[in-house]
């Protein structure tokens, strides 16, 4: 029997895009978004889907404490900040940095703090060394007398992925002619699920520089949730948006986010759903994906974690001052 718990409403609004559809190339009909940046908990987002499984899983074995990592600005620490604040449990996020990280606290910070929960700064840890100084906070909490679970980083185990296993077939049941699904590959956990759902042919990623392999990473996760051998070479994963590097502005990423915005009123974020639109974009111009094919925009959600990017938003307000007739 299944752990999981619900934590929003299902399914999420699957929508055209015919303008940026048409801007891009393609037919009237080709493009359709899939608004997961609609699901209601804590701002919205993918996450959601994971952690339907995996604070289900924790719940069963009677934590009463969410532990789990990211950067400062990580959609996943404020949707378990989020999933803890409705369940009533304590949430600590481990975060690189110190508290002063926290001085001019935007974006993600702001809602992980309204939601109460707690941030342990880890210093200059490297992120791979992150898990590990998670393990240690989860020690300590247990010899306070806590009974903490780590949820992993970006919720993404075979586990959480079993999320968008859901998801792919929400999809599908939506829209059943779909060729393409595109979607940011963050921690790979997405994507994993979808490839379980959909298979790896009808599946493309937008690698966004979370982690340093994302094809093993993904393969590894929709391997084990499948029960089969599958080739990091076998999937569809785009690599040429992560310019300078994860949390770093890609000059495509923000026309990519501009033009969603004036073409659908749609907002996408710049470090994962605009680097999946600018995969998208690309993806039309190399004739990977062709006028005629059926094609869905998973929208993630990061909405938040765009206040926290202060060069998008500099260079967002720098346009409008440039735009103003005065």
């Amino acid at each position: 029997m299944s752990d999981k718990i619900a934590l929003s409403t299902w399914p999420t609004p699957m929508e055209p895009m015919p303008r940026l559809g048409a801007a891009l190339g393609l037919h009237e009909d080709d493009l359709w978004i899939k608004r997961d940046d609609l699901i209601s908990l804590g701002g919205g987002g993918n996450k959601v889907r994971k952690l339907e499984w995996t604070v289900g899983a924790a719940v069963a074995t009677g934590a009463d404490t969410l532990v789990t990592t990211g950067a400062g600005q990580s959609n996943h620490a404020r949707l378990t900040a989020a999933a803890g604040a409705r369940l009533g449990l304590d949430v600590v996020l481990v975060f690189p940095g110190t508290p002063d990280s926290a001085a001019d606290a935007s974006g993600n910070l702001v809602l992980d703090s309204l939601f109460g929960a707690r941030v342990f700064w880890a210093g200059d840890n490297r992120p791979s060394e992150m898990a590990g100084v998670a393990e240690d906070v989860c020690r300590q909490l247990s010899r306070d007398g806590a009974r903490p679970c780590l949820i992993p980083f970006g919720g993404s185990s075979p586990l959480g992925a079993q999320g968008y296993v859901e998801g792919g077939e929400e999809l599908r049941s939506q829209l059943p002619d779909v060729e393409h699904v595109v979607v940011a590959a963050g921690s790979g956990g997405t994507m994993a699920g979808l490839i379980g759902a959909l298979g790896e042919e009808r599946v493309l990623g937008v690698h966004c520089g979370a982690v340093a392999d994302p094809a093993a990473t993904v393969a590894s996760l929709a391997g084990a949730l499948t029960h089969r051998d599958i080739a990091p070479a076998s999937l569809r994963i785009r690599t040429d948006q992560v310019g300078a590097g994860y949390g770093v502005l890609h000059e495509p990423v923000l026309e990519a986010m501009k033009k969603a915005a004036v073409t659908e009123g749609i907002i996408l974020d710049p470090v994962y759903s605009g680097r999946a639109m600018a995969g998208l974009i690309a993806a039309v111009r190399d004739h990977d994906i062709r006028p005629g094919q059926r094609t869905v925009f998973l929208h993630t959600g990061g909405l938040p974690g765009l206040f926290g990017h202060p060069e998008t938003v500099h260079r967002s307000v720098t346009a409008l001052r440039s735009h103003n007739p005065g």
